[in-house]
């Protein structure tokens, strides 16, 4: 199956003979640099471009295309390479577009030797840049991975070069943009004898001036252009008839677009809804940022026009001054009107949105109040990604976009039981938020059995001391757990290493190729580890293996989910850093601790609620567990 890449994660590679495609709709040049173990280009013969496109075990393109093809054989590459980063830069003097905001999300895939598609990545969240690392091959622990980057360069290839630790990267990027040039720019004319000359034409009258062309109106409502956004076809346009000169006046407005359920690109309405949800979600950041960002400047004028009146002693004689005060508050309000007309307006067409899309949403996407669970049945295949809550900013609390996270995970979960900075958290005592974290992570685990196919999800429990007997239930009961939860020191101990030697077991096939001989009855489901009320029979061993799961489970399909107050472990102190870092953090109440990689807002995140008294949880459980194949004897 190929791993669907988002900005950060990394992927391991079964193979050292790689094909990489990219695929952007417009002109870029490909390239390749090759980095020490501390990452750094120690010189220009380590960088593979259109001028030089071959070094040992990287073929590059030699020149600027849509579609481009990189030959990376990393068995080949030098022992002292560790590092091979893929470059993607926008030619200059060619037509393009000058930066990646401009056009279509680059598309790249990395393929085997026999063709198998690996991974891919669509590089989101450019806006000004015009060079970006799309991906990473590196080195770790004698085993190679990729990690899709995404980072883009405002500067171009120049700062792209140099914070690859290249020096005089301005004389290797210029050498590389103007041979492109060069290949684009047409050979000049002949020189044409002058003409002879005509005696002087009579000057001609004067032309009637014809108005301009309109500008198109960029304040209408949220454009439907984004890049995961499928555009209609344009209407064709009527045959040409005489008619009278329309008489002058405004233009009719227009009104806004009508959204519609699946309104996105995609192969699949699956497909379509994610991309729409994520589509929604950028839109509310960009105009949330417009937003403050209009604020910010209007408040910085402001501040800058009043200290400028009171620094000039004449404007204080004759009311001068208060007049002066006067017209830069007017102004600061006036802007600051603006600002929220356009956001108004814009969340209103995002709201409008959300309400049709959320009812068409399928049960991995929608939230547990969906009439869609009534009619659930056990899907046949694993959906693109899960809803683990959702999101909403300040400026309107009740517009909220679903979290949805990619399948299969590449992080663990983090369902934090701790007070932290929430005040939701603040007001409840600390049993009452222990039970609430315990009932947040029973419903993720129900949602993640849901939709993945039958027997393709396997959940494990690690409850030491038996504290989550009622809130696990739901799972216990319906018989979904591949075993009792395991309780005591011995316990943890055990399913520790069952899933460590796991993990050990399925990277060793992986990194020799040798999937195939593999023992027969080894369960090819994902795996999910509950760990309640840690560190609670947990010795130093324990945790050491622990950690391990966190960092190499899900490369291999098995997955923590903790349900912990990290203040509980603090005598372990920074040994455990790693561990809280290496998972994702969700809280039982609302927080506001997560930050998105675009414009770097604070949004609050709202746990997924079953309806108080509702029974949906334990019928689709049940649905799952009559569904999972008998076990073999």
């Amino acid at each position: 199956m190929t791993a669907e890449l988002v900005r950060g994660q990394n992927h391991p590679l079964p193979d050292t003979r790689l094909e990489i495609r990219v695929s952007a709709g417009h002109p870029v040049v490909a390239g390749a640099a090759l980095g020490d173990e501390r990452g750094r280009v120690p010189g220009v013969e380590w960088v593979a471009h259109p001028v030089a496109p071959s070094l040992p075990g990287v073929d590059v393109p030699r020149q600027a295309a849509a579609d481009q093809r990189l030959a990376v054989d990393l068995a080949a590459v030098p022992d002292a390479v560790h590092r091979v980063s893929v470059l993607l830069a926008l030619p200059v003097g060619t037509g393009g577009p000058a930066s990646f905001g401009r056009a279509a999300a680059p598309y790249v895939a990395l393929t085997g030797s026999d063709g198998t598609e690996i991974a891919s990545y669509t590089i989101t969240g450019l806006d000004s840049e015009s060079a970006v690392v799309a991906l990473e091959l590196y080195r770790r622990q004698g085993a190679w991975k990729v990690r899709a980057m995404g980072q883009g360069y405002e500067g171009g290839l120049a700062a792209l070069l140099g914070d690859q630790g290249l020096e005089r990267p301005a004389d290797l990027a210029a050498s590389i943009l103007e041979t492109e040039r060069a290949r684009h720019t047409p050979p000049a004319a002949p020189v044409q004898p002058p003409a002879p000359v005509q005696p002087p034409a009579p000057e001609p009258a004067p032309a009637v001036p014809r108005p301009a062309p309109a500008t198109p109106d960029t304040g209408g409502s949220i454009s439907y252009t984004h890049p995961r956004r499928r555009a209609a076809a344009p209407e064709p346009a009527p045959a040409p008839a005489p008619a009278p000169a329309p008489a002058p006046g405004p233009q009719a407005a227009q009104g806004p677009s009508v959204p519609v359920a699946g309104d996105a690109a995609g192969w699949s309405m699956d497909e379509r809804l994610y991309n729409q949800v994520w589509g929604m979600f950028e839109d509310l950041a960009r105009t949330a940022a417009a937003y403050r960002s209009a604020c910010d400047f209007a408040e910085s004028r402001l501040d800058r026009e009043l200290d400028e009146t009171l620094s000039d002693y004449r404007s204080r004689v004759g009311g001068a001054n208060d007049a002066a005060r006067s017209a830069a508050r007017a102004r600061h309000d006036e802007l600051v009107e603006r600002a929220q007309e356009v956001l108004d307006r814009d969340l209103a067409q995002l709201a409008v949105e959300s309400e049709v899309v959320e009812p068409a949403l399928p049960p991995a996407y929608a939230r547990w109040d969906n009439p869609v669970w009534h009619a659930y049945r056990p899907p046949a295949e694993e959906p693109m990604a899960v809803r683990l809550g959702d999101l909403h900013l300040p400026e309107r609390t009740d517009l909220r976009i679903p979290m949805l996270v990619r399948l299969p995970m590449e992080r663990g979960l983090w369902v934090d039981s701790g007070r932290g900075r929430s005040e939701a958290a603040g007001l409840l005592d600390e049993t009452e938020l222990k039970r609430l974290a315990l009932d947040s992570a029973v419903a993720h685990t129900a949602r993640l059995l849901a939709v993945h196919p039958p027997g393709g999800f396997a959940v494990h429990v690690v409850d030491a001391a038996g504290a989550g007997a009622a809130a696990l239930a739901p799972l216990v009961d319906t018989g979904v757990l591949a075993a009792p939860p395991a309780r005591g020191a011995a316990g943890v101990s055990a399913v520790l290493e069952q899933l460590t030697e796991r993990v050990d077991l399925l990277q060793m096939a992986l990194r020799n190729g040798a999937v195939d001989a593999l023992p027969p009855g080894l369960d090819a489901a994902r795996q999910l580890l509950i760990v309640h009320d840690f560190p609670h029979g947990f010795d130093d061993r324990a945790v050491t293996r622990l950690r391990y799961l966190a960092d190499e489970g899900p490369g291999v399909g098995v997955h923590l989910l903790m349900v912990a107050d990290r203040a509980d472990a603090a005598a372990y102190g920074p040994v455990l850093d790693p561990l809280w870092r290496s998972l994702l953090r969700l809280t039982p109440v609302a927080d506001d601790h997560l930050a998105d990689p675009w414009v770097g807002h604070a949004w609050s995140y709202e746990p997924p609620l079953l309806p108080p008294g509702s029974r949906i949880l334990r019928q689709v459980l049940a649905q799952v567990a009559e569904a999972r194949p008998a076990k073999r004897p």
